[in-house]
Parts: C-alpha cells; structure tokens; sequence
C-alpha cells in the first residue's frame, strides 16, 4: 500500500550539514500548513481511486515546529481527501529541544504514533560542531519523556565520520544510544554537500573531513556493535530489533508510489516522478492563491526504473533481484555485466544466490560505486 510523505520546511537554525529545504523564519508557518491542507484536495487521485495509505510521515525541517492543532488539521485533512488503512505507521520527525514534556504529551494523545529524534550525537562539542539546537543532556531526556509518555516505536538518528582523534567518542555514542533501548536506529555517516556550510568551510580550507578510512572503520564498528545488541541491518544506514523495520521507508526502497507534500517534496507514483519547488513563498502562492502545485513531472524509462530499482534494493538487506530485473525491466545483468559480477564475488563484495545479489559488508562501503558500475546507460 502506497504512503504520504509530508515536508515541513522550518527549522530554528541551519545544521552545518544540512542541504534539505528549510527557512529558518517562521512567518509563513501558518500559511504554508494551509497550503499542505489545499495540496491535499488537489493531489487526492495522485495515487489513485483505490489508494489506501499505509503510512504518512512528516519529515522535514523539523516538524516538531508544529503545533497540536496544526498537526490536528494536517492529520484531519489527510482522512477527508484519502483512505487511510487501520493500524497505519504516522511518524513524526522531532528534534530533542522540541520534546518537551508538554509537547511531548501532546504527540501521544495525537495519532502519531512513532517519533524519530534527531539525536546525531551525545558529544556536546560535536553537536556544537554541527550547530544542532539541542545539548547532549537533551537528547537522553527527549527520549526518555517520550518513552515515559507511551511511545514505544521510537527511532534515533546518529552521525559518524565526524573530525576526531579516534574512535572513541563514535564507541561512546553508540554505547548511550544503545542504553536507551529504542528498536530503530538509523545512522548516516556525515557527508559534506557543496552548498552546506561544511561545504563552504571545506571550500576555504577552515574545515578537514576525516579520511574516507577512518569514516569506514566507524561502519565497521557500527555493524559490529549493531549485531553485539541484536539489531538487524536491513538497509545500509537503518538497523532495528527483529520485525521494527520503518514501514515507510521499507515502502520507498521496494519501489512503492507515495505522494509527497509541501516545498521540495517529491512523488512516485509507479510511472513517473513529480518534484515541487523547493520555494516557500512560490509554493503558498500558487497552491493557495492559484489552485495549482507547482512541480515538475519527470517520465520514467525502462532504464530510468531499472536503476532507480538497482540503487534502492542494493542497499537494503534483500538485495537485488535479478529475475525481476530480467522479466519486468527488461534488465539481464548476469549477460551485460558477467565479469564485473564475478569480480565483486571474487573480491567478497557481493553473494548472489538464487539470482539475487546482495553486498556483504565489505561491498556495503562502497554501495555507491557498485551501483554506479551497474547502472545501465
């Protein structure tokens, strides 16, 4: 079943890595939920007439931003233009400074029903680094207020690969974030994107990412202690407790359609992708004032779908089948790339069995570059 995926664009202040749409000003807040309401009478066939939605998810930005009765009318709308399935997974983003105890107690007797805190780190000089909102000290009692409200499908958010001496502060992060027992945890090695500051500050030699060997030694270790406590990898970045997957995201890598809403937002829907402008003001006014969303539709080829099938399922822990690839992309890849196949076994990169193909954790390193060699022109 196909999911919602709604962009809130506000945060209080700029993540030196952070290149996702956002404003730090919140004066269009209000106009801007307005919007999403309108967006969502607009795009109800998006999806299609029998469209029951197995997930929503408010992603951001930082969504948190959000009052009970915004996400009221959101949450309202949503059940007005769509059917939504019993039992849906609705996650709601959140940074720690955000939970306080009334937020907090404001989400649980809300539909929400999963929170993912953006902890990134407990290291108070690494979250400085990074220019978070929150103090390590916040991170551990954002979690625990939530778990003392009733949340109990909760993920955390980690960084590794940040600048320093050793590993020990990345082993320090893992041991807290393991303490405060969770059944998702999804952990993003930092990377630095031209328009960030980091990227900025990269550009001017004021700031020095770690080697690319150090960074690999934190996923080792990261897959190390994630086995040690008992949670599963089942996406190269994502890792849970035996049946705690994020249905959402699951959804996203298996290639299924979900609407996305608000600035920048993207859309799936099987056939073709729709991108919205990634500008509040331009966004607000043509939805509210002309009735329109202002986006671009990209057709799919068979050569489009087939890498955008090669790139999501080489991440996750199922891999790659190569009998869909074949029979319904059109895509044999045990004929074109037989050698580069070979090699990636030979190397211990990659297994396949029973015509899939699956990175072992060698090949989970270099994901990108493997994809890259596979991906048809």
């Amino acid at each position: 079943m196909p999911g919602l995926y709604l962009h809130i664009p506000f945060c209080k202040q700029a993540c030196h890595y952070c290149d996702f749409h956002f404003s730090t000003s919140l004066a269009l807040k209000s106009r801007l939920v307005e919007a999403i309401g309108q967006e969502l009478a607009l795009r109800k066939e998006y999806l299609g007439p029998a469209a029951v939605l197995d997930t929503i998810y408010f992603g951001g930005g930082t969504p948190s931003l959000l009052t009970a009765a915004e996400l009221d009318f959101i949450l309202e709308e949503i059940h007005r233009h769509f059917r939504v399935a019993e039992g849906v997974e609705i996650t709601l983003e959140a940074n720690p400074d955000d939970l306080t105890a009334v937020k907090v107690r404001e989400l649980a007797a809300s539909p929400i029903n999963r929170l993912s805190i953006g902890l990134q780190s407990f290291h108070e000089p690494h979250l400085r680094l990074m220019n978070r909102a929150h103090s390590a000290a916040e991170s551990e009692t954002a979690v625990r207020l939530a778990q003392d409200a009733g949340f109990e499908n909760i993920s955390v958010d980690l960084i590794y690969g940040v600048p320093a001496p050793d590993h020990s502060i990345w082993e320090q992060d893992m041991a807290r974030a393991f303490a405060l027992q969770v059944p998702h945890l999804s952990c993003y090695a930092l990377t630095i994107e031209p328009g960030t500051v980091f990227g900025h500050q990269l550009k001017k030699g004021t700031f020095k990412a770690p080697p690319d060997e150090f960074v690999a030694q934190q996923f080792e270790l990261l897959l190390t202690q994630m086995r040690a406590h008992g949670y599963q990898q089942y996406e190269i970045s994502n890792f849970c407790q035996p049946g705690r997957e994020s249905r959402h995201n699951s959804a996203y890598w298996r290639g299924v359609p979900y609407l996305g809403l608000g600035p920048s937002a993207h859309s799936f829907n099987g056939s073709s992708r729709q991108y919205t402008v990634a500008n509040n003001p331009q966004y607000v006014a043509a939805v509210l004032e002309r009735q329109e969303v202002p986006a671009t539709v990209e057709i799919l080829s068979p050569t489009d779908r087939a890498n955008e099938y090669l790139m999501t399922s080489l991440r996750t822990a199922q891999g790659c089948d190569l009998r869909h690839l074949r029979e319904h992309l059109g895509i044999d890849l045990l004929s074109t790339h037989a050698t580069y196949l070979q090699q990636l076994q030979g190397t211990g990169q990659a297994t396949i069995r029973q015509e899939v193909l699956q990175l072992t954790d060698q090949g989970k390193l270099l994901a990108d570059q493997i994809t890259l060699e596979l991906f048809q022109e």
